[in-house]
């Protein structure tokens, strides 16, 4: 679809946005005027109003996908908390809070009928188009140190190089991204901006297959 993409800078919000975002948070869909925040009912807008449509046919499967997209929410929460973490013990203890919520995202891709690369199997879906941002955040953080989020979930893993292989997830950030991400983690002045002065980020790597 075409659209118009305007970014926003969220420490230095311009007057026009706050009118159209009551919350003070991105995204909001600006559709002939009309105002649509909150990134699960702009995924629902579209899904309604644009083809193909990326929710299950089934009544049954379909609240089952919204659920999980709820939990893509919790997990951007936990990984707010994570960046957030005020000393060495903080940022540990929500290390092991986003390994708790992705192992059981690992026993649900293992109950896939079908074989794919995403959430549901072959076909990409809403629950997809949440997590692919979820993901983009362990680019930097995997730059900083091993925190073991993502260790030993294979599932985890192949889903988590599928969506970044996928043009669709790549191309919905700008190029210079992964720059704004690291000067936002740095700014935060936590326990994981401590560590990013004390040494270099690692070389970018390869997602794992």
């Amino acid at each position: 679809m075409a659209f118009e993409r305007i970014d926003i800078d969220l420490a230095n919000k311009p007057a026009w946005f706050l009118q159209v975002s009551p919350l003070g948070k991105t995204p909001v869909l600006l559709v002939d005027g009309q105002p649509v925040f909150e990134s699960a009912v702009i995924c629902e807008y579209l899904e309604e109003t644009a083809a193909p449509r990326l929710h299950p046919g089934d009544a049954l499967a379909r609240a089952r996908h919204r659920g999980w997209m709820e939990f893509g929410s919790a997990v951007l929460s936990a990984i707010a908390a994570f960046y957030n973490a005020a000393d060495e013990a903080a940022l540990a203890a929500r290390a092991k809070d986003l390994q708790r919520l992705f192992a059981q995202i690992e026993v649900q891709l293992g109950t896939r009928g079908e074989a794919g690369p995403y959430f549901s199997g072959a076909d990409f879906t809403l629950v997809d188009a949440v997590f692919g941002p979820v993901f983009r955040y362990f680019d930097a953080f995997d730059r900083i140190g091993d925190f073991g989020v993502l260790t030993g979930l294979p599932r985890v893993a192949a889903w988590r190089a599928a969506l970044a292989a996928r043009p669709s997830v790549a191309g919905a950030a700008g190029a210079d991204f992964g720059e704004r991400l690291r000067a936002f983690l740095r700014a935060r002045q936590g326990a994981l901006a401590a560590r990013m002065a004390r040494r270099p980020p690692a070389p970018a790597a390869a997602v794992p297959a």
